[in-house]
């Protein structure tokens, strides 16, 4: 993370040292430095215990070494655990991750607003069952409930709107600087007596939250609301497949239609119009009819800001052809116009 944003300075910096514990920072990618075994060259010369990281990171390891060959180069004993943090992580990539390191793969979420974990698997008081997909339950102090569009609680296992009831607890951010109309339009007064976080997901049965995408990302299929998080997922686990993203394009028909982008492994040779035509009928089968899910492409590579999150957003506004602001915080501008050349071999993105 950038040391500007609150995981930076929080879990980066001052939190490891009020613990006593030493700090290793990595600037840089974790592959082609030179390769795909960075990250297990550092825990081997320092004897690191807990490694903090995006999936984004992982999956671009898992793209270069699909098998995790560079894996059993280094001397991993003294890892003790991956926390995983800054945007959703697909269950295929944290099965990867497990199957290769043997270590616990705890994902979490919160925001840099709420100062820390909403929602957590708290190591160092008692480690909860991991269930891939989920961050696992709401920690202390968070009243984490589903609302559809019109602020009812929905049944457990209902997509719909992540909102904390109010009080929210200390650390949390009282205002916005100089800007406390703003703060209560974006965060209080959607769902009155609610913070909305703006993410979409649901809560199983035993109360482990799922983050399944932005609500922005929720899309409408013919009256339909379905979640592209789930997709992606179906796409994910397909075994050439090492990244993905779905968006919600136009459509004159049905409002919107899902579209994916999807990166291969390296090394995959197939021909992509084959990977295509496979992840569509996945979609199909695990996910049904109802998706529409029929447009898909290969790409080199997503756009993503430095801290690792997928500019979703963006690509919709190419693929509709509206104007858009620059991201501040992109990793690479040249990425959005490989993507637009993408998108315009599907019929998208017109100037």
């Amino acid at each position: 993370s950038d040391v500007g944003w609150v995981v930076g300075h929080s879990y980066i910096c001052y939190a490891p040292l009020i613990h006593g514990c030493t700090t290793v920072v990595f600037e840089g990618k974790p592959v082609g430095t030179p390769d795909a075994g960075t990250f297990w060259r550092m825990i081997d010369e320092h004897d690191i215990k807990v490694l903090f990281t995006a999936p984004t990171a992982f999956r671009a390891i898992k793209r270069e070494d699909p098998k995790g060959e560079l894996v059993g180069k280094y001397d991993l004993s003294s890892l003790q655990s991956l926390f995983l943090a800054g945007e959703r992580a697909d269950p295929d990539t944290i099965q990867w991750a497990q199957d290769q390191l043997g270590v616990p793969v705890i994902d979490h979420w919160w925001q840099t607003e709420t100062g820390y974990a909403i929602a957590a698997n708290p190591l160092g008081i008692e480690a909860l069952p991991v269930k891939i997909g989920s961050p696992s339950v709401p920690m202390p102090g968070w009243d984490v409930q589903i609302l559809d569009e019109a602020g009812h609680p929905v049944e457990p296992g209902t997509l719909g709107a992540i909102a904390v009831k109010l009080p929210l607890p200390p650390g949390t951010l009282p205002t916005l600087w100089n800007a406390e109309d703003r703060y209560r339009k974006s965060y209080l007064e959607h769902f009155p007596g609610y913070y909305e976080t703006g993410d979409a997901g649901y809560v199983d049965e035993d109360g482990y939250l799922y983050i399944m995408a932005r609500t922005d990302d929720v899309i409408n299929v013919a009256g339909h609301r379905l979640s592209t998080g789930a997709m992606e997922e179906v796409l994910a686990a397909h075994p050439d497949v090492a990244e993905c993203a779905v968006i919600g394009v136009t459509d004159a028909l049905k409002g919107q239609l899902p579209l994916g982008m999807l990166c291969l492994n390296a090394g995959v040779a197939r021909d992509h119009s084959e990977v295509v035509s496979e992840v569509v009928k996945s979609v199909r089968d695990q996910i049904g009819p109802v998706a529409a899910f029929k447009l898909a492409v290969v790409v080199d590579r997503l756009p993503k800001t430095r801290s690792g999150k997928i500019l979703r957003a963006t690509m919709v506004k190419i693929a509709d052809g509206e104007d858009f602001k620059m991201p501040a915080t992109i990793d690479d501008p040249a990425i959005l116009d490989e993507v637009r050349g993408a998108l315009q071999s599907l019929g998208y993105a017109k100037s």
